[in-house]
Order: structure tokens, then sequence, then C-alpha cells
């Protein structure tokens, strides 16, 4: 796990060392081990190096090949590496490290760009082919690992994270107004779109070329994509054997490392069966968990702590056991570190995700994750609900468009945005960049269908933006964190898995606002129908009562410190009339949003939070 950057001049200009220098050292939290430049003419790469396989000299970046002709710069895990690297040998290939990194050179010398295909892990990665004369980009499947870019007058730079890109002297910090009305409509962006204009994010599963010729621009191509092919063939309990054995595997594949692994254990059944796995594979290791102080909660939010079961499940597999609690003030304190490392403001009030990072990188170098598990086997059923209760394709669009409209409708916009800023989006359709997402696969024709379409939108959309925030806040404390729901082999089956395997009977009468805290909670009382399958097959790890209790998100009790003790601060922040936001932004809507909430007529956590992190980002990137 790493930092990566690197700009190619398709007009011939020579790169300079020292710009790269800048680039990585802005990054140095990525990356504490080591660093890395190389330049030769119109290309350059750099590298930060957070050591976690081969921690030798021999694993620095950029990495060159025997002949010196491919030189590489690479940010993640191939967790299949060492079988390739026998493949590659069989092949003929010398080798001259242990890493990861070097099996991706002669992957492809051997296989070309189609090297991708074979590579299990997560990944962003830079190659210049000398003898091509042409820089290779790539990113993992799921989009674990983030990569930008930006391309204007035939200068090409990339990098793990925006800010490297933001101390090139021909950049310009100006908002993207269209990622910014995806924002508020989403709070996340759809497309490959940033909040900087100019700058964009190459989609997970996609490799990207750019030839060194004057004129050359840059080729973006998709290598892979979720196919759901449901096996009606299937049987519910030979499924549950080779889930468990995928699911076994992966935990283990995911387990390499030289350096200490640990784990966040939530109390839950995803990460509680990760920790089992690993717990069988490594014996005695480290398990971390947040909790919240719920002293001044109230209603759903009272079981939000779930530091209870986190210590059944500690003791149960006995780990080592390490926790945090953290209190309404805290988000105060970290909103302007944390904006610094978001930069590219996604889903979620992610700071207690920030805490629990800055606690495990105390302690391990790696951290297992239980992301991935609800969006491939079907853990927010009240969402799907929305859009299974219509009558055709037409019907179910509209329906679910209308769902994950999070935090402000199109109907409002005008009022939300300046007049200047509306008249610039206004003909920027959300519908059409929703619609778009579903890249041709669907329209779905019956139900089932429908379900598949809601976790392929989910797995595109919502599950991606959890993973680039937890790229950000994890690498800001040196830690990788790796996510063994998303193995290939495991992925892969999970798409032939049935529906109806996946999710009960969608309680079609349950309705159950997004916006509010305690959504899932309040619709599993009723139906606890999500991951059937999954809950069935974890009962071989963890006790039914953990696999089978109503499950409840890493989530602070937002709702009510947003009307009480946080609210000085967010008043501060946002009912300055010299607030920075207010550049883009209506201060009457903002103003009545919390209103609306402080009134306890509506919760509007997730648009005030998406406010002060605007807010933050203004102040934290604008010139």
């Amino acid at each position: 796990m790493c930092g990566i950057v690197g700009i190619v001049d398709v007009n011939g200009e020579s790169i300079s060392k020292d710009l790269l220098k800048r680039m990585t050292d802005v990054i140095a939290y990525r990356g504490p081990d080591g660093e890395g430049q190389w330049a030769e003419g119109a290309v350059g790469l750099g590298h930060r190096r957070l050591a976690i396989i081969d921690l030798s000299p021999a694993g620095r970046q950029p990495m060159a090949d025997a002949a010196g002709t491919l030189i590489v710069t690479f940010n993640g895990e191939i967790y299949n590496f060492r079988d390739l690297r026998r493949e590659l040998e069989a092949k003929g290939h010398s080798f001259h490290s242990q890493t990861d990194t070097e099996v991706i050179l002669y992957a492809y010398k051997e296989w070309g760009t189609s090297c991708v295909n074979r590579f299990n892990g997560m990944f962003a990665f830079a190659l210049w082919d000398k003898t091509r004369q042409t820089l290779f980009l790539a990113r993992d499947r799921y989009g674990i690992k983030p990569l930008y870019w930006y391309f204007k007058d035939g200068v090409f730079i990339f990098s793990s994270e925006i800010k490297a890109i933001l101390q090139h002297p021909s950049m310009r910090r100006a908002v993207c107004l269209p990622a910014l009305n995806e924002y508020f409509t989403f709070q996340n962006i759809l497309t490959d779109l940033t909040l900087f204009e100019g700058i964009r994010l190459v989609p997970p599963a996609h490799t990207m070329t750019l030839s060194l010729h004057k004129g050359a621009v840059p080729n973006l191509k998709r290598y892979w994509d979720y196919v759901f092919d449901p096996q009606d063939s299937l049987n519910e309990k030979d499924t549950e054997n080779r889930l468990y054995e995928l699911f076994v595997q992966s935990v283990q594949r995911q387990l390499m490392s030289d350096v200490p692994v640990g784990a966040y254990l939530s109390g839950g059944m995803d990460s509680g069966s990760i920790v089992a796995v690993a717990r069988q594979s490594l014996g005695r290791f480290m398990t971390f968990t947040g909790g919240f102080d719920l002293s001044s909660a109230s209603g759903l939010e009272l079981g939000f702590d779930e530091r209870g079961n986190s210590e059944f499940l500690a003791n149960l597999l006995k780990t080592e056991h390490y926790e945090m609690v953290m209190h309404a003030g805290d988000m105060e304190h970290i909103m302007p570190e944390l904006v610094w490392h978001l930069e590219d403001l996604r889903v979620g009030q992610c700071y207690p995700n920030y805490y629990m990072a800055r606690l495990a990188g105390k302690f391990v170098k790696v951290a297992l994750s239980g992301a991935g598990g609800d969006e491939l086997f079907g853990g927010y059923p009240w969402r799907y609900y929305t859009g299974l209760n219509g009558n055709d394709p037409d019907d179910y669009y509209k329906h679910y468009y209308s769902f994950w409209q999070r935090l402000v409708p199109d109907s409002e916009k005008q009022q939300l945005f300046k007049p200047a800023v509306f008249q610039r989006i206004k003909d920027n359709s959300m519908f059409d960049i929703f619609r778009g997402v579903f890249n041709g696969q669907f329209p779905p024709k019956k139900h089932d269908d429908w379900l598949s379409a809601s976790l392929y939108f989910e797995l595109k959309t919502f599950l991606h933006g959890l993973l680039v925030v937890e790229d950000k806040v994890s690498m800001a404390h040196s830690l990788e964190t790796r996510v063994p729901f998303l193995d290939n082999d495991l992925v892969d089956f999970s798409l032939r898995i049935p529906s109806r395997f996946k999710v009960k009977e969608i309680a079609k009468d349950i309705n159950v606002d997004e916006n509010s805290i305690g959504k899932r909670r309040s619709y599993e009382l009723k139906t606890n129908a999500g991951k059937s399958i999954l809950r069935k097959t974890m009962n071989r790890l963890i006790p039914s009562h953990i696999t089978e209790r109503v499950k409840q998100g890493f989530s602070a009790p937002d709702a009510s410190w947003f009307r009480g003790e946080s609210i000085d601060y967010i008043n501060r922040l946002l009912r300055d009339p010299k607030a920075r936001l207010y550049d883009y932004v209506e201060p009457q809507y903002v103003h009545e949003a919390l209103d609306d909430h402080c009134s306890g007529k509506h919760n509007r956590r997730l648009l005030i939070w998406s406010f002060l992190s605007f807010e933050w980002w203004c102040r934290q990137f604008q010139n």
C-alpha cells in the first residue's frame, strides 16, 4: 500500500524530479517507509512506500524490469501474485525480489494490457513502456484504490490523491459545478468527476493508455463489470457450502503480510466472520472497535453502541482487543484534518471511521474490513423495496431514483444554488446520470432482475464511495485496509447466487426513510429479510445470535448531537454570513435546513454533514 504520482508531457517537455518530489512529499503519510522518483525526458513517476510485502530495499519503487524497458509505480496488493509468479517463472521470467510489484512488470511483459484480468487484489498502478512509448494505468475491479488524473494542453498528471496533482504549477483550483450538483443530490458523485474542475477519477475496472506523441489523448477502456447471472439450478445447501469455502479462502489470501495484521470488529456478522477465520489462521491477533457516548442520545440512537457485542466476540475468539469511545465534540476537532485527507467528498459521516483508523494505525499496518458484504448479499432491503414497488422498468428507475436523491431533490435545486450556479447546472440531468450507471445491463423485466439491478447500482456507486472514503481515512494514518468480501472468486460466485437466497420476500408495505437514524433497525425489527444465505453460511463461524441479530451500521448519534452538543459549532460555521460555501449555495436554504432539524420536524443530519464538509472543503482547497 503506497502513494503514486506521475507526469507525461506529450509535447516533449522534460519532467522535473523536484516537481515529482513535491508531489510525493504532500502524500508522504501514504508511504512513510521510503520514497522514489524516476524521470526520463517527458515522463516522470514517483512513489511513497508503505512496506507490507518484502520489506527489503528490493521493494523500492518506481521499479524497473531487468532490461530497464518497463518502469512501474504501484499502490495496492495482488493477493495471487505468488501463483502468477510461478506461472511467469515457468515461462522463463526471472525475479529479483519477493514483491507483487515485480509480478506486475513481468505479467505486463507476458500478457500486455490484458494482465489486469489475471490480478486478484486491490490496485492502482502506472507503467511506462519505453519500447512502445506508452503509459499504461489501471485500477482494480471494485475501486478499492483510487487513481486521479488531469489532462490539459498536452500535460497528463496522475496520483493516488488530488492534492499531489495540485502541486503542478499549471493547476487552477476551481469548483466543478456538475460534480457539486451530483454531490448535493446523491451525497456521492456517480460519474468520474470530482469537485475539482478538470480532475477526474479513473473508474473502477478501467485501464487508461497514453502515447508519447504530440496530439495524443488518454484512452480509457473498461476491462470488467459486475454481470449478474443467477443460476436457478443451484440449491441452497450447496450454495452455502461453496460460499463458505470461498469466504475462508478469501480471508486466508488477504492475510499475506510481512507486517502485523489486525481487523475491525464491530460486533456484527461480517466483521465477526472475518475475524473468526483470521484467528484460526494467525492465532491471537488484534481487533479494534469504536463506540459512542450515548448520554445525550435518544430513541433508536440508544442502540448505536455495539461495544457489548464486539467485546463478546473478542472474548469468544480470544483476540487482543482495543476500543475507543467517541463523543459529540470529537467531530468539531477533526473536521479540518479529515476534509484535507478526504479531498473527494463522498458518502456518509466518516469522522468515526477516521478515529478508528487512527486507533488501528497505532498497532498494525494492515486492518481487515467487512465492507462489501451488504452490497453483494442484499443487506439493505428497505432500499430495494422502493425500486421493486412498481409495474415496469420505467417505474423501477423512477422510484429508485427518487429514493437515491439523498440530500436535495431536483425540485429544490433552484432554492439551494446561487442563481449563477443554478444557471450553469440546471440542464445537467441527475436522472440521466443515475440511469447511466446501469450501463445497458438492464432494463430489468421481472422482480428478480430489479433486485439484481439495485445491487448492481449500489456496488457501482454506494460501495465505491465507501471504498474511496476508506482509502483516504486509513492511508491518512499509514494504514492499509483490506476487504475480504471483495475477492474475485467470491464476488464472481455471489453474482451467480439466485436473489431468493439473498433476500427473503421483501415487505413492500414497510417504508423506511433513508435519511432517518436507525433505518436498518426499524426495518429489521419488522422483517429480517437481508443477507439470508450469508447469515446461514456464517453460522459455521460465529454464534447464531450474532448472525441473526438486527444489525446496526457504524454510525454516531448525530441526529441528537446536531440538535444538542454540536449545535454551537454548526451554527458558528453555517450561520456565518462569510462562510465560504455561500459562494455556491443560498444561506436561506441552509438556515431552513438547520431550523428544520433542530425543531425535530425532520432529520437532516446527512445534509448538515454535507454542508459542513463542503464548507471545510472550500476553506482547505479554494485559493
